[in-house]
């Protein structure tokens, strides 16, 4: 027993959830796995064991971890809308960096990533002077908005051919879609050419302003 104990010590469950991000960050979810991860910290998978009882519950850990690393990174902001697009960019940023955490945070939203992600949402808009179910729908609105912008964008590497980079494959779509019939599709067509040409980040951060526009009209 005391032996077991000695090697549950050395072996602690920081630096399984560490390995476990890296290995995700490599592979994706299909990556992770506990032979993987033994290998990768030279030791037996009954130790790994011994701290995470399953997969899901070290997907969840790793999700937290990454979650609580960057909202801990994040500079104070004295104005709250401020505050609101720098927890939207640092988040938007952790999601395209660990893809694989996107769909964790709407599976297990109990744990303490969506608490965290909320409280850091929400104080600001309480500043603003929001109560009640305003409050709360708005700060709603403004999560969802995130992770769900968030994860798409991150998701969008995969699924386009891994021989095509993001401009190519963009220009591909907007080739497509100027083809269409221009009075059936007069949006697609004028906005095709953006579309090719877009960035990412100025796109979610301006529906983080629109959002913001309509909070606090």
């Amino acid at each position: 027993m005391a032996a077991r104990n000695q090697r549950s010590e050395a072996l602690s469950k920081d630096r399984i959830v560490e390995a476990a991000i890296a290995l995700l960050d490599a592979g994706g979810a299909q990556a992770l796995t506990f032979r993987a991860l033994a290998a990768r910290l030279e030791t037996g998978s009954g130790a790994i064991y011994w701290h995470v009882a399953d997969k899901n519950e070290l997907l969840a850990a790793a999700t937290d971890h990454v979650v609580a690393r960057v909202i801990a990174d994040i500079a104070d902001e004295a104005d709250p809308r401020a505050a609101i697009r720098a927890v939207a960019l640092a988040m938007f940023d952790a999601i395209d960096a660990h893809p694989w955490a996107g769909p964790q945070l709407f599976r297990e939203p109990w744990r303490s990533s969506m608490p965290l992600i909320f409280e850091r949402v929400g104080a600001p808009l309480m500043a603003l002077g929001l109560t009640g179910r305003r409050l709360l729908d708005s700060a709603s609105a403004l999560v969802h908005y995130i992770l769900g912008v968030a994860g798409q964008n991150a998701a969008n590497p995969r699924l386009a051919p891994q021989d095509v980079d993001r401009e190519a494959f963009l220009a591909h779509v907007a080739a497509q879609w100027m083809q269409l019939d221009p009075e059936a599709y007069p949006f697609v067509h004028q906005t095709a050419l953006q579309m090719r040409d877009h960035d990412d980040r100025a796109q979610f951060l301006f529906g983080i302003d629109l959002i913001l526009a309509g909070i606090t009209r």
